[in-house]
């Protein structure tokens, strides 16, 4: 293991285009479908309603946030609907798998998706036995990342203390609360970045590929 890496007990992963590639564009059905939501929702045309979601992306973290703040919108019956996507184009991935059951310590997925879809993803991806713990949209009280709340909400969950612990994500806004914190950050550089900022100070590590990044720490040990 690296050094740096040496005192790692917790890694935690968030889901969507992190522990699979941008290039299966699974979330792209998850955006139109917010899309579409909003679009019946205020009865406006798509364009329309492609600016107020991403408004609220932006803003507020996640679209639902700022539907449940600003709309009452049902957090359940929302989730529901723009998770159902086909995922097909997702596969196994045993070497993942097996590195992440070398890894030293606790696994665990922090998302701001719900527990329902993040089980599927994991499921398809042979993932499923790997992490000890989902700590999903409704564990956090919808309040998303990057809320500060978010990552006290994670620690004080599962008892982490931020100093022994790792976060991947694919969106580099995502890891700032982390390394605020305390945590160790790794940006999966992937494409699939939404927000435009040249900030990366808070970045320890960054890789396009997590899979491959696992193996080659893992080979240093």
């Amino acid at each position: 293991m690296l050094p740096r890496l040496a005192s790692i007990r917790n890694w935690v992963f968030d889901l969507d285009n992190t522990l699979y590639p941008h290039g299966a564009r699974l979330f792209e059905q998850v955006d139109r479908r917010i899309t579409d939501y909003i679009a019946r929702l205020f009865q406006v045309e798509r364009g329309e309603a492609y600016r107020i979601q991403k408004n609220y992306f932006h803003t507020r973290g996640t679209t639902l946030a700022g539907l449940m703040a600003d709309h009452g919108v049902d957090p359940h019956e929302y989730l529901a609907d723009v998770h159902d996507i086909e995922m097909d184009m997702l596969e196994e991935n045993a070497p993942l798998a097996a590195a992440i059951a070398k890894l030293p310590g606790r696994k665990i997925i922090f998302t701001n998706a719900d527990e329902a879809y993040a089980t599927k993803i994991l499921a398809r991806l042979g993932l499923r036995e790997s992490f000890e713990a989902i700590h999903d949209v409704h564990a956090l009280d919808y309040r998303p990342k990057p809320e500060p709340s978010a990552y006290r909400s994670l620690c004080d969950a599962y008892g982490l203390d931020p100093h022994e612990s790792l976060f991947a994500d694919d969106m580099a806004r995502n890891l700032k609360p982390a390394k605020d914190i305390g945590m160790t950050t790794l940006w999966v550089d992937n494409g699939s970045e939404q927000a435009d900022s040249a900030e990366r100070d808070h970045i320890d590590f960054a890789t396009r590929d997590v899979t491959l990044w696992l193996h080659e720490v893992l080979e240093e040990a």
